[in-house]
């Protein structure tokens, strides 16, 4: 018997936690943060994080509510599929009440490991690292597989359980990109003999399911940030980019682009130190040799005090593509830092706004900022990490499962995915909510 229990992201983007039950064992696959609850209780607008109670963050909603839970002792594993927090910021107030082991690749690993030095939470869960395209034996009953999938950070999985009454296979979140700036393309060829042999559930992303066509490569978003970036007159003016700390491929093309400008390529902030040390310890970039990383807020402003004095000379890849008002382009912007933007200088959003009101709010402030100091203003220098409605449409085609769960999403999001499922001829379509189960014989 198969149970499949939706505790977090089934009403919401974000917040990311499902357990699938095969007979007595249980596999919990995802344990992350809704960031727009959490972000009251952030240092640094949801991407850096504090000491909060379990008991807390739970009755906001900033954590999932895994009280629907009732058989915790019979976990056989955690299973983060990457490294964003909506995926695993929960794992450092939640795992430890699991006696179970986290498995993960090798970034995801050492994403998680910084954030619990850096906020002095210990996790004893011990870790098991996992590689893309590789399996790992739970039990007798139960096999773990990784399925190499591209996203917006890297070593992104889809993994597929294995297990007597044929293959779940978990897909949050993925794109199909044909061109990635890192990694390996997505293992089309696994998820074609998965389906052949038989998938029993997919569970699925569904956050740009309305969005008709394709979700464009990330070699798109280079090419847009080179045309702001090299074709852009920019000589004599501040050139400042904020985006998505998580987004080593992203950061990576900024900083060839910064030497092409002939500029020092400077990161400003707390997570933009974390991720990219992270990805640096697993071997996947070295910008230590190419960028000077300031980490702290005493010594962001003394490293702009210093910049102002010259600020030409600089490419600055600050934290606060959303508009959080704690972090270090709002600050900039309002004067709070010894740092002075002129007329005409640049900053570039190689990000999207997340729709929620208090992003929307935040960055309409930090925009209007901005713009009363007569400041270029360079939105949506981005391409999404999420499958659109052509990529779900492949990805059904591919896995052909009996069993279909919209996840990742609010109604409206899934609602798109099971019109494309029916329009496939699926009829075992299951709309779950937060805290609600379903049973597959």
């Amino acid at each position: 018997m198969i149970q499949i229990t939706a505790i977090g992201g089934y009403n919401e983007v974000g917040k990311n936690m499902t357990a699938v039950k095969i007979d007595d064992e249980i596999i919990v696959l995802d344990m992350g943060l809704h960031l727009e609850s959490y972000i009251k209780f952030s240092d640094e607008g949801g991407e850096d994080l504090i000491k909060v109670s379990r008991k807390q963050l739970r009755t906001i909603g900033a954590i999932p509510d895994d009280t629907v839970l009732k058989d915790k002792n019979k976990v056989k594993a955690i299973i983060p599929t990457h490294a964003h927090l909506d995926h695993v910021g929960a794992l450092i107030f939640m795992a430890k009440k699991y006696k179970a082991p986290i498995i993960c690749t090798p970034f995801t690993h050492e994403v998680v490991r910084q954030i619990s030095d850096d906020e002095k939470i210990k996790i004893n869960n011990q870790f098991k690292i996992l590689n893309v395209n590789s399996k790992i034996k739970l039990s007798n009953n139960i096999t773990i597989e990784f399925i190499n999938m591209t996203h917006s950070t890297p070593q992104t999985v889809m993994v597929a359980i294995h297990t007597k009454y044929g293959i779940i296979i978990y897909a949050n979140d993925f794109k199909f990109d044909n061109n990635p700036i890192i990694g390996k393309k997505p293992n089309y060829k696994r998820l074609e003999e998965l389906g052949e042999i038989g998938v029993k559930a997919l569970i699925c992303d569904s956050t740009r399911a309305r969005r008709m066509g394709k979700t464009p490569s990330e070699l798109i978003a280079r090419e847009m940030l080179r045309d702001v970036m090299l074709g852009v007159n920019s000589e004599g003016k501040s050139v400042i980019v904020t985006t998505f700390s998580s987004h080593i491929a992203r950061l990576k093309s900024i900083v060839e682009f910064g030497k092409k400008m002939k500029r020092e390529v400077i990161f400003l902030g707390r997570s933009l130190a974390k991720y990219s040390e992270a990805a640096e310890n697993v071997g996947i970039i070295n910008f230590s040799k190419e960028v000077e990383i300031v980490k702290y807020g005493n010594k962001i402003r003394k490293k702009l005090k210093q910049i102002s004095k010259q600020p030409d000379k600089y490419l600055l890849v600050v934290t606060g593509h959303q508009g959080e008002p704690k972090a270090a382009l709002s600050k900039m912007a309002k004067n709070q830092m010894d740092f002075k933007f002129k007329p005409e200088d640049h900053v570039i959003f190689s990000c999207t706004v997340i729709p929620s009101k208090t992003n929307l709010d935040n960055r309409k402030l930090l925009e209007k900022e901005l713009e009363n100091k007569g400041i270029r203003i360079f939105k949506d220098i981005h391409a999404s990490g999420h499958a659109s409605r052509e990529d779900l449409r492949d990805l059904l085609n591919l896995v052909k499962p009996e069993h279909i769960i919209p996840a990742h999403g609010d109604d409206s999001m899934k609602e798109a995915l099971i019109s494309l499922a029916k329009e496939k001829g699926n009829r075992k379509i299951h709309k779950l909510h937060n805290g609600d189960t379903i049973t597959i014989e």
